[in-house]
């Protein structure tokens, strides 16, 4: 498959740069079998290249706006992966309409903190209800941490998001995970990634 992409897909550089680091990080936890249903898969490069690299899983990806529906179909038709389902239309802050019933593993890359506080809700009530005992809910951003330094560049860009939309910004990772706790979700890793970012994972109790 060309690497070019196909008409109709959008292109992020940052996600060329993070892929791989997050593949290497998200494989090893994702189970052996079963469907992984990706929330706000944005353009649809993730998609395709973590399907890609896992043969063995089903990916679901999904967004809720139709510019990104757009863009996950068409990398979707270009890679050809028998894995890699059609794009769902799914609003993360109304978990009640999720069109999906269930899933072995929910992942969700940037996306917290460019969307209001309602979108990480919803995240958690969704997963919550879609996973069984033991599935992973697998998060990737930038963080805030209590008692730990925030990078100068995670302040700049959190100031960024907060002027393109007060409701948007970089969420405290224990604020995350008390919400996550409230729908049976617990943070068992938090995993340092490149640009100051992390990879956080929760299992269903």
């Amino acid at each position: 498959m060309s690497d070019l992409p196909p008409p109709g897909a959008r292109v992020s550089p940052s996600t060329a740069r993070n892929r791989d680091p997050i593949l290497a990080v998200l494989k090893p936890r994702l189970p052996a079998a079963g469907l992984v249903v990706e929330i706000a898969s944005g353009a649809g490069e993730h998609a395709v290249h973590n399907a890609a690299a896992t043969p063995h899983l089903l990916w679901r990806p999904t967004d809720s706006d139709d510019e990104a529906l757009a863009s996950i179909a068409a990398w979707r038709d270009h890679a050809g992966l028998p894995n890699l389902l059609p794009p769902l239309r799914l609003d993360a802050s109304d978990p009640d309409a999720w069109p999906i019933e269930r899933a072995d593993a929910v992942v969700n890359i940037n996306m917290i903190h460019i969307s209001p506080w309602s979108a990480a809700q919803g995240l958690m009530a969704g997963a919550g209800r879609l996973l069984p005992a033991g599935g992973v809910l697998f998060l990737y951003g930038p963080f805030i941490e209590r008692d730990v330094p925030t990078a100068p560049s995670n302040l700049s860009f959190d100031e960024s998001l907060r002027r393109r939309n007060p409701a948007w910004g970089i969420r405290c990772l224990d604020d995350v995970a008390a919400l996550a706790a409230e729908h049976g979700l617990g943070l068992v890793e938090r995993i340092g990634m490149p640009a100051n970012n992390l990879a956080v994972v929760f299992r269903k109790v």
